[in-house]
C-alpha cells in the first residue's frame, strides 16, 4: 500500500514539475491568440532574439530588442508601460524570461507566445526578412 501511494505521489509531482512555469502578471498564449492580440489592439511587439535570428525570419512590425545585450533592459524601459506588449523569442524560454524582467520594471499588461517563432511557423504565419 505504501509503494502505491508513493508512486501516485511520483506521479502527480513528475506531471506537475513538467508544466511550463508562467509568471505572474504574465499571460502565456497559443498562437492564435497571440495573432488575435496583433490585430485587435495597438500593441508593442518585441522579438528578444539575436539580430542573426530577426534577420532570418521575424514577425510583422516587431521590434528586435536582443535579451542577451547589455542594453536590454534600457530599451525596454524606453516602451510604453501603459501599452500592452507583446514578447517572443525561437521557442519560449528567452521571451518568458524577458516578461518577467518587464513585470519586474511595472509593466502590466504583458503576452508571452508559447512555443515562440517556431509554433508560430509550424502554424504556417507568415514572417518576414
Amino acid at each position: 500500500m505504501k509503494v502505491r501511494i508513493g508512486i501516485v505521489f511520483l506521479v502527480f509531482f513528475v506531471s506537475i514539475s513538467c508544466v511550463k512555469s508562467q509568471t505572474e502578471g504574465v499571460t502565456l498564449v497559443d498562437v492564435p491568440t497571440f495573432e488575435q492580440k496583433m490585430e485587435e489592439q495597438e500593441v508593442q511587439l518585441i522579438d528578444v532574439r539575436t539580430p542573426d535570428e530577426f534577420a532570418s525570419g521575424h514577425l510583422a512590425n516587431a521590434v528586435n530588442i536582443n535579451i542577451n545585450d547589455t542594453d536590454f533592459k534600457a530599451k525596454m524601459e524606453a516602451l510604453d508601460k501603459t501599452k500592452p506588449v507583446l514578447v517572443y523569442c525561437k521557442s519560449g524560454g528567452r521571451s518568458g524570461r524577458a516578461c518577467g524582467q518587464l513585470k519586474e520594471m511595472g509593466f502590466t499588461d504583458i503576452t508571452d507566445l508559447d512555443g515562440g517563432i517556431t509554433d508560430w511557423k509550424a502554424k504556417g504565419k507568415p514572417v518576414e526578412n
